[in-house]
């Protein structure tokens, strides 16, 4: 089923009922690099869902001091560490995006730790009653974590829009920001194995509208 409004649309993969008869917990929100995944994760927020961020996870697990920081730094030298001691991420980037093996180790290093974070923040909130708790995770599909989450939401964008608002939101040449899409598993990919899709190559507010419809139909009682 398809459902679509102007230059936005969202879509339920077959097999998903449309009775009522299910209302989803945890709900994996997932896209490329500046698709706009923080911008639909804020508007769930706004409907009213629970948010866990795992980019935040993903910084709260290299905190100064932590095991894990003290791994990447003898993966990858202490120049990854800013002068006061913390992870320095532009470095990090530019060290794994254009090297996949160093990107298996630095997420081979990340990866445990965030899922082990997540699975005990989202079991926290589990244990009280909530209508929908978002899951946002750039690496779902990568990292395997599917098992965390009931459902997906794939966010999508036009490539040429992604390509745009990536040189311009981090300041990166064409071919730099081209080399960190094409580093990352590609949007059709992604699309193959998520429940849901939304397209947010549109405005915010056809965004709004469409995570609205949705957070209610996932909500619905």
């Amino acid at each position: 089923m398809i459902l679509c409004h102007e230059s936005f649309c969202l879509v339920w993969q077959a097999g998903w009922p449309i009775s009522g008869e299910v209302i989803i917990m945890i709900l994996g929100l997932t896209g490329g690099i500046a698709s706009g995944k923080s911008s639909v994760a804020d508007c769930f927020v706004e409907c009213g869902a629970i948010l866990v961020s795992a980019d935040l996870l993903a910084r709260e697990v290299v905190n100064p001091g932590s095991p894990t920081l003290a791994k990447l730094v003898n993966a990858f030298g202490l120049d990854i560490l800013t002068p006061g001691g913390s992870l320095n991420r532009e470095v990090v980037a530019q060290k794994v995006f254009t090297d996949p093996v160093a990107r298996r180790q630095l997420e081979s290093i990340t990866h445990p730790a965030i899922a082990r974070l997540a699975e005990n923040r989202l079991a926290e909130l589990n244990r009280s009653p909530h209508d929908l708790i978002v899951y946002e995770a750039p690496l779902l599909f990568e990292a395997g974590a599917e098992s965390r989450v009931d459902r997906v939401l794939m966010v999508v964008v036009d490539p040429a829009i992604q390509l745009t608002r990536l040189q311009q939101r981090d300041k990166l040449t064409e071919a730099v920001a081209k080399q960190r899409i094409s580093a990352q598993w590609s949007q059709a990919d992604k699309v193959q194995k998520a429940d849901f899709v939304i397209d947010n190559s549109g405005s915010l507010q056809q965004t709004s509208t469409m995570v609205f419809a949705l957070y209610h139909y996932l909500t619905r009682t």
